[in-house]
């Protein structure tokens, strides 16, 4: 029943979030600071919160060797939804990105909220994010992440931006097609859905959750993946960030679920633009439609 490679039972899909050095700032023209802040503390005034800035800069300094020298240590290579000016600021990150063969799929220009854009400005900010990634990394993205919420233009503009695959989704353990009217006609674009569950953000959500936590719930969720692979297609997500698994008692848990995990035969640890090109290969589009970015 599989398609993926080698009739594998599981799709595993490490994706290391990079939004460190984008996020909202008075400094960078913002109305405010950012609100994601592990400390709980918002701020609704227009002043600069240096003490979560140093929490994102963690994240560049200390949090993304770790990270990256884990995967590099299993020999994974992994998807990096990276807000592009996030490596801008940190080409060090970026070449840690290229020397791990990891996919560069595009978290937007910025770590913002691009739901609030008119359409002249989302299709700038979707160009931007593109050329910049490009630039750092060497390679275009194929793949969209958007933060928290996208337009109803959206898929519209990935598709006509040669985007293959979009992650803005959460609704099944393997991809699908969506059709997307574009101005050329129709295009098919592959959904690669994400999960917000098996997600390392829970630690900034609820400061009591231990990394045994998550470590447990990660592996309860690729056992029962991992079963259900034996009769039809499954894959797996692990949202990560350099910030937050990055710390030194948070890290030993993504070490410990990525040995659960190579203990496992049939399991192939994939980017998700492989992915995509996978479930592409195997399921063709619907009517015939042209695909929205490049099958190989």
């Amino acid at each position: 029943m599989s398609y993926w490679p080698d009739r594998a039972r599981l799709a595993m899909s490490f994706v290391i979030n990079v939004e460190e050095g984008s996020e909202m700032s008075v400094a960078r023209g913002d109305k405010g600071p950012e609100p994601v802040d592990e400390l709980g503390v918002s701020l609704k005034i227009p002043i600069r919160n240096y003490a979560n800035e140093s929490n994102y800069e963690y994240g560049l300094r200390a949090g993304a060797p770790r990270v990256f020298g884990a995967f590099a240590k299993a020999g994974i290579r992994t998807t990096v939804t990276a807000a592009a000016q996030s490596l801008e600021v940190a080409p060090h990150v970026a070449r840690m990105v290229v020397a791990g063969g990891h996919e560069s799929c595009s978290h937007g220009w910025r770590w913002v909220h691009q739901f609030s854009h008119d359409e002249a400005r989302e299709t700038e900010f979707i160009g931007k994010a593109v050329s910049s990634i490009a630039a750092t990394t060497g390679t275009r993205p194929y793949g969209w992440l958007s933060r928290y919420l996208h337009t109803d233009r959206t898929r519209r503009l990935l598709a006509e931006t040669g985007f293959l695959y979009h992650m803005d989704d959460f609704s099944d353990d393997e991809p699908r097609w969506d059709v997307v009217e574009t101005k050329d006609g129709p295009r098919a674009m592959v959904i690669v859905p994400y999960a917000l569950d098996t997600n390392d953000m829970k630690f900034w959500l609820t400061p009591a959750i231990t990394p045994q936590y998550l470590l447990d719930y990660a592996v309860d969720t690729f056992d029962r993946l991992y079963a259900e692979g034996a009769e039809a297609p499954r894959m797996m997500s692990l949202g990560l960030h350099l910030r937050i698994i990055g710390r030194p008692g948070r890290i030993g848990a993504l070490e410990r679920f990525i040995a659960h995990v190579r203990a496992h035969e049939g399991v192939w640890c994939a980017s998700r633009l492989e992915i995509a090109r996978a479930f592409a290969a195997a399921n063709p589009a619907p009517d015939g439609l042209p695909a929205s970015g490049p099958l190989a």
